[in-house]
């Protein structure tokens, strides 16, 4: 066996000191951010990392950044990706996801499912800031960080007993939409004693039948409140004991006494157990690993999709946008916060498929989303956290222009409809393709009323044909994205 001699083991230690003597420096400096990207319900989460990246990278080759200041004033000079800081995380694979993007025919790029890392490092020209004096070009590491919406909801999970958090879930399940679906699955907890000995067969049996209950509401459904987020994107852990545990109905009604001394092999006891180790392991262990270095941080929401799937699913919505905004540690990064306690000081919410609305309908529906967080936005607004939101779309997919209907001018968008990638016929002004008003968003959040008079059919597109990896994809307004979440950092 070779041995390691007291040099290398010497200079082993050495590097290690001066990389955290680096990065202590770039934090001090604010010269590294660490950006958290997440969505609800396939909100397009790898499109706008892919989109984002290759923005940067890419940005003088058909530049299309003029509301990011480092870029409209000239001292934008080149980003590149570098090596990861943490090797233990999966590589967000931009590769893959522009090839995608830019293949023929085009598609979009495969969702992810799990955490995944890239890093840049940004290279400009510092005009207003102390490093001017120092150097004459600077460099941002800006670390970004992709994670399942479904994981940012299990936070709220730190602070509820197994008790509160059966309460809430149950209540959720005999409500609509979930109830029709659940009332198999509830009949079956009705007749377990809970202070009965369990059985691990049965147990695994009933935690598969609700982990089909989740899918079925996120998929079927089109709900946002999945909760546990790892059931369904179970990574490494699928089949472990951790994931088989569910909400047990009726607790509220139990003796006090009698369910705080539950004997473990009980399938109260087993179940609270469980649940108990999956806050600490997997939810505790996010939280602890990944969110408390987070800076700052970009939720999208399709609230087309909502809007499409109707009442039910956009009041889910609602509640899921509450439940993301308590789970945040935030206050603003001073100096000294910046060196023991990075926090997040800015949160970026993204209206995602605004080229799947005409143009004139991106006002209301940033004034939608505004609607859905505006208590806690109130909130985080005094705390000195900056709270942005947008009408985006990562990678444009469809043109905008005007048509004339029964002798009027009407707005309509242009673009190929997912599910008739063999349409023949002309429908509009731009040629082969489907050309629609795709119909109003409301600006605010919709009645009882406005719900029975009021139906929505918004469509999905593919991406646009002819897109080049080595040019910007085209977009809305990720050069205002980039500038509220980076533009402060290049001064």
């Amino acid at each position: 066996m070779a041995l390691i001699s007291k040099s290398t083991l010497k200079k082993r230690g050495l590097d290690k000191l001066k990389h955290k003597a680096n990065e202590l420096l770039n934090r001090t400096l604010d010269q590294h951010v660490t950006l958290a990207v997440t969505g609800l319900s396939r909100s397009g989460k790898t499109a706008f990392i892919t989109s984002l990246v290759n923005q940067l990278i890419n940005e003088g080759n058909g530049t299309k950044l003029s509301f990011f200041d480092p870029v409209h004033n000239g001292n934008f000079i080149a980003a590149k990706r570098v090596p990861q800081k943490h090797y233990h995380v999966p590589r967000f694979d931009y590769d893959s996801a522009i090839s995608a993007l830019t293949s023929e025919p085009a598609t979009w790029p495969e969702p992810t499912h799990g955490i995944s890392e890239l890093r840049l490092a940004i290279r400009y020209q510092p005009k207003n800031s102390i490093l001017k004096y120092a150097t004459d070009m600077a460099t941002l590491t800006l670390d970004i960080t992709d994670y399942p919406g479904e994981w940012l909801l299990d936070l709220p999970m730190l602070k509820q007993t197994y008790q509160e958090w059966s309460q809430q879930t149950y209540s959720l399940m005999i409500s609509s939409p979930r109830a029709d679906h659940s009332n198999s699955f509830l009949a079956k907890l009705n007749e377990i004693d809970p202070f009965a000995c369990a059985s691990e067969e049965l147990l695994s049996e009933l935690a598969q039948e609700y982990t089909a209950l989740l899918h079925t509401f996120r998929h079927q459904l089109g709900l946002s409140v999945i909760q546990p987020g790892r059931f369904i994107l179970p990574g490494d852990l699928a089949g472990a004991p951790i994931l088989e545990f569910f909400p047990f109905p009726g607790l509220d009604k139990l003796d006090a006494n009698d369910y705080q001394n539950a004997p473990d092999d009980s399938f109260i006891g087993m179940l609270r157990s469980r649940y108990l180790e999956y806050k600490e392991q997997v939810v505790r262990k996010f939280y602890r690993e990944h969110f408390l270095r987070f800076d700052r941080q970009i939720v999208l929401a399709d609230c087309l999709k909502s809007l499409n799937k109707g009442k039910e699913s956009f009041a889910d919505l609602e509640l899921a946008m509450s439940m993301i905004l308590e789970s945040y540690n935030y206050g603003k990064s001073g100096f000294f916060s910046r060196l023991f306690s990075p926090k997040i000081d800015k949160l970026l919410f993204g209206a995602t498929k605004a080229d799947h609305v005409t143009p004139e309908q991106h006002g209301p529906l940033v004034a939608l989303l505004n609607q859905l967080i505006h208590q806690n936005k109130q909130h985080l607004n005094y705390e000195s956290v900056q709270v942005k939101t947008l009408a985006i779309a990562s990678v444009k997919a469809t043109q905008s222009g005007m048509s004339k209907h029964k002798g009027i001018d009407v707005p309509v968008i242009q673009g190929q409809s997912i599910g008739h990638a063999n349409l023949e016929e002309s429908a509009g002004i731009f040629g082969q393709k489907i050309t629609v008003f795709p119909g109003a968003v409301p600006s605010q959040l919709p009645n009882d009323d406005y719900w029975q008079s009021n139906s929505f059919n918004f469509i999905e597109f593919a991406p646009l044909s002819g897109l080049n990896k080595q040019q910007c994809l085209p977009h809305v307004r990720m050069d205002q994205v980039l500038q509220f979440l980076l533009a402060d950092k290049m001064i």
